[in-house]
């Protein structure tokens, strides 16, 4: 059976990437259509197994590599130009346009859906706030364009035969955007890179990339709070200044750290803190295979993940005085934590285990359709 795998980009080998890895596992002679490729070789391989993939007309456009969310209106019109008629089974690895591909009646399309595309459905009004995009001439074009967006996304949501979601979270954003009904596969976290680290230090620890939803910011706010509770945090962005004006002493900046220095800190930390509502949350799992418990906001993906009084603490509102709260209570129960146990609780989010059950799922729906 010849296979076509379609993602939306490979700009950084980031959560979305790592499924990609995981189908090219499983369908090891399966081309790869992505809209462009800016990875290096050495990525390259790890994703694709050393296959160039197919690229888009857009690959070739002058500083696109730069400046690739600027052609967001091309997108569905790219991704329509990929000629797949030559395939039985299409995997489509989807935040943004890739399940829009074109296919025949003769062909069996399943789309692993991350998320509805976030900046048109969930994070519209937030997204015209933060790029000044509300009023004027540029606000009026930018709103057109994501309202297109949206009408595209409905359309081409009816292209594909079987949804697959990473989360319940998102397998409710599917059903509320598109009216369709998925099954829920957790993406594959690579539990073996994070081992169990039983001795804990005194101090708690959040990752993440400076960017506005991530709200580490919140998080700054909370401990600088409490004096003295020690918190590190491990990143970098465009809100770096904005995030630092509002540390306290007891807040250390560590910025960028390399893979094994991250597991180093998650290994030893008393707990690991989540504020943002993602989709799933790779990292909550990565700290939980450290046998680290983790605080997190009751929201999004984390809600698979995190068992509150289990696996850590939920608590219910993006706030500082939330969190605070959170610490407080994590700290009356943090004896009760084990880090064996959360490390083999974390293994059911094996890699190994997402690509049986997407095999399986696969291969299941191919019995039916073929």
């Amino acid at each position: 059976m010849k296979t076509a795998i379609v993602h939306d980009w490979l700009t950084s080998y980031a959560g979305s990437e790592k499924c990609v890895e995981s189908f090219t596992n499983i369908w090891k002679d399966a081309d790869v259509f992505v809209l462009f490729n800016f990875l290096n070789d050495d990525e390259l391989k790890i994703i694709t197994k050393d296959k160039i993939p197919h690229t888009s007309f857009l690959q070739r456009w002058n500083g696109v590599k730069r400046n690739y969310r600027n052609y967001l209106p091309l997108f569905p019109y790219a991704v329509e130009q990929f000629d797949l008629s030559g395939y039985d089974l299409i995997i489509s690895s989807s935040h943004a346009v890739s399940k829009g591909v074109l296919t025949n009646s003769n062909q069996l399309h399943i789309n692993y859906c991350h998320t509805p595309i976030r900046y048109a459905w969930d994070l519209y009004h937030q997204y015209l706030n933060e790029s000044n995009l509300t009023t004027g001439i540029k606000g009026t074009i930018a709103k057109a364009i994501l309202h297109y967006i949206r009408q595209w996304d409905v359309a081409a949501s009816n292209r594909v035969d079987y949804f697959i979601a990473n989360s319940n979270y998102i397998s409710k954003r599917i059903q509320k955007i598109y009216r369709r009904e998925s099954v829920v596969i957790h993406p594959p976290v690579d539990t073996e890179k994070f081992p169990c680290g039983q001795s804990k230090e005194n101090y708690y620890l959040t990752a993440s990339r400076f960017v506005p939803y991530k709200r580490i910011s919140l998080i700054v706010e909370a401990f600088s709070r409490m004096t003295d509770k020690r918190l590190l945090v491990i990143g970098e962005g465009p809100d770096e200044q904005k995030i630092k004006s509002k540390a306290a002493v007891n807040v250390e900046f560590l910025g960028y750290q390399s893979d094994e220095k991250l597991k180093e800190y998650m290994q030893k930390a008393k707990a690991f803190v989540f504020v943002a509502e993602e989709d799933f949350g790779i990292m909550v799992v990565e700290a939980l295979s450290s046998g680290t418990p983790v605080i997190a906001f009751n929201k999004g993906g984390v809600k698979d993940t995190v068992i509150d009084g289990e696996t850590g603490v939920l608590f219910n509102e993006q706030t500082p005085e939330s969190i605070k709260d959170a610490v407080n209570r994590f700290e009356t129960i943090s004896g009760k934590f084990n880090p064996t146990a959360l490390n083999e609780y974390a293994r059911k989010f094996d890699r190994k285990n997402f690509e049986s059950k997407i095999k399986n799922f696969v291969d299941e729906k191919c019995g039916l359709f073929f």
